[in-house]
């Protein structure tokens, strides 16, 4: 397949170095500012190479990328609110012009779900967002091989947050230590306010609403509490009683999604240590079903965007 990747942060990066194992080709690039666009095919060592020397990615502009002659558009742009820009105009593009598109950037499905099912029932071409939920994690997968099961999910989908949330529990630390500890690690962004009050853990859910419920959610529908504010004083009560805090994600039946700290059982498969990620799927005619492992970083949710390009290409020979 032929791939267009808007977006060279860490996810972008670890998609250029892993399609050419993939058997894949690499047509367009862009970055913010720049693009290179080639296609025969980019040297993607040579793409990566003069972003990191000259902080851009070649000379011709955005917008080439998107007018480029792909298969599949990888929209691994940072993720922003409210109208989701630039993300939801890319995806649009790519969908209008009846490409296949798949992303990593969780906007464009958290707040404009429907209007984008609207624009891909016009085109010939189809959206996939595996990484946008769990990272490697096959959660949204799992959904569509269970369709009509699943009638309610809930995890841990933050990974900086459990780390924070883990450390405070083992280690009796506060929560500004263990705060500048995650940082130190590279766990927590210099500004970590997206993860750790719930906002990013709530766009989740969000995408979980809109795919069980056929759209309609955005992120105002969400119930959102943070961890920030949580003294650790709080877990070490919890543990008296054989329990512990997490940051949970919650999308009930009847669609109500709520995000904030939880008590959970030490022995509970939701007490997931480190950056681990959980989600369990309650399954209307089955057991709970669990699904665990790493929910974030950068060849993690490569490995999920390449999956969803196998399954375009698997669904279009």
């Amino acid at each position: 397949m032929k791939l267009a990747v808007l977006g060279v942060g860490v996810v972008g990066k670890a998609v250029l170095e892993r399609a050419d194992a993939k058997g894949h080709e690499i047509v367009a690039v862009s970055d913010s500012s720049s693009a290179a666009v080639d296609s025969d095919g980019l040297d993607t060592e040579k793409v990566l190479s003069r972003k990191s020397y000259r902080d851009r990615v070649g000379n011709a502009d955005v917008e080439d990328a998107l007018a480029a002659d792909y298969d599949v558009l990888i929209e691994a742009t940072p993720t922003t609110l409210g109208d989701a820009e630039p993300g939801f105009t890319n995806v649009r593009t790519a969908l209008e012009r009846d490409r296949h598109a798949v992303l990593a950037n969780k906007g464009p499905v958290a707040q404009r779900y429907s209007e984008l099912r609207d624009i891909e029932d016009e085109s010939a071409g189809t959206m996939l967002f595996e990484a946008t939920v769990g990272g490697a994690i096959p959660v949204l997968s799992t959904i569509a091989d269970h369709a009509g099961e699943v009638s309610a999910v809930r995890g841990v989908l933050n990974g900086t947050a459990n780390f924070i949330l883990s450390r405070m529990s083992t280690e009796g630390l506060d929560y500004e230590h263990i705060l500048a500890e995650a940082q130190d690690l590279g766990v927590a962004e210099d500004d970590p306010s997206f993860d750790v009050q719930g906002t990013d853990t709530a766009m989740k859910c969000v995408i979980l609403a809109n795919v069980l419920h056929d759209g309609g959610y955005t992120l105002a529908d969400a119930k959102v509490e943070g961890i920030e504010d949580l003294p650790g004083s709080a877990l070490e009560v919890a543990s008296l009683d054989g329990n512990t805090i997490r940051l949970l994600g919650e999308v009930s039946a009847d669609g109500t999604i709520r995000v904030g700290p939880r008590l959970v059982s030490e022995n509970s498969s939701l007490a997931v240590s480190g950056t681990d990620n959980i989600v369990q799927f309650e399954m209307e005619y089955s057991e709970m079903l669990n699904l665990s492992g790493q929910g974030a970083g950068g060849h993690e949710t490569a490995s999920a965007i390449l999956s969803d390009v196998g399954r375009l290409e698997r669904t279009t020979l």
